[in-house]
């Protein structure tokens, strides 16, 4: 008989970036209702941050709200041990957080160019950095990554989100190769056509009609995958797409 083995991770502790809103938020419900008790980070959105948290509190787990800009390293350390301070150490990282703003190739400066691998490359390398350390003393962890459909195809939004989300998975892949034989994967999803603030343009005509599965795909969708590879010690160094047959990879 297989089972899906959720109980195993009652105890542990993980920090996801970005996870007050939409696919973050999605994340941060479902592990911590398989058992997991959750930082939620945050930039900007508070509101969103205390509110998962009250949600998951009321169904009787166990979460934080954290601020910080996890594209710069001290921010990440103050994240890391303010984590470590009420929850403990951290056993699992989704590196969620990210940017997306839609910009054309003939207006997309130096500067925004920066920024978006800042928010959604060099966190997740910062990120990364800071726990994995501990991960490997324990001889158990889980990274995961978001990345997106954009990083092997053309992309909606534009060249700099594509670069940073294909990097993501160089990152990813780089990283499961080195630490594989201690008890600590490291793994990718990219989804697709998931219905948050990003996807508003899909919205607009035919678009969603177009796309093989009719609909866009919903957060929790996306969240079930992540659990899956947390629980799962044997994939490692994958990307798994999310995107109701829009692509195949």
């Amino acid at each position: 008989m297989i089972t899906l083995n959720v109980g195993s991770l009652n105890g542990k502790v993980a920090l996801v970036t970005g996870g007050s809103r939409g696919i973050g938020r999605a994340i941060s419900s479902a592990l911590a209702a398989a058992g997991v008790a959750v930082a939620i980070n945050y930039r900007e959105h508070v509101q969103g941050a205390e509110a998962t948290v009250v949600d998951i509190e009321r169904l009787g787990g166990k979460a934080i709200p954290v601020q910080g800009d996890v594209s710069r390293g001290e921010d990440v350390a103050a994240i890391v041990a303010h984590t470590r301070s009420k929850l403990g150490e951290i056993d699992i990282l989704v590196n969620n957080a990210g940017i997306g703003p839609m910009i054309d190739v003939a207006d997309l400066t130096e500067t925004q160019f920066d920024e978006s691998l800042a928010v959604n490359l060099k966190s997740a390398f910062l990120c990364t950095q800071a726990v994995l350390p501990g991960m490997r003393a324990r001889g158990w962890g889980r990274v995961v990554n978001l990345s997106s459909a954009a990083a092997r195809g053309p992309g909606m939004v534009g060249v700099h989100y594509s670069a940073s989300k294909a990097g993501l998975e160089g990152l990813t892949r780089a990283y499961a190769s080195r630490v594989a034989g201690e008890g600590v994967t490291v793994n990718a999803v990219s989804p697709a056509a998931i219905d948050t603030d990003m996807t508003a343009p899909l919205k607009a005509g035919n678009a969603v009609a177009r796309l093989p599965m009719g609909r866009l795909g919903e957060p929790f969708e996306v969240a079930d995958v992540v659990v899956m590879l947390v629980n799962n010690g044997f994939v490692t160094g994958q990307t798994i797409a999310v995107n109701g047959g829009m692509s195949f990879i």
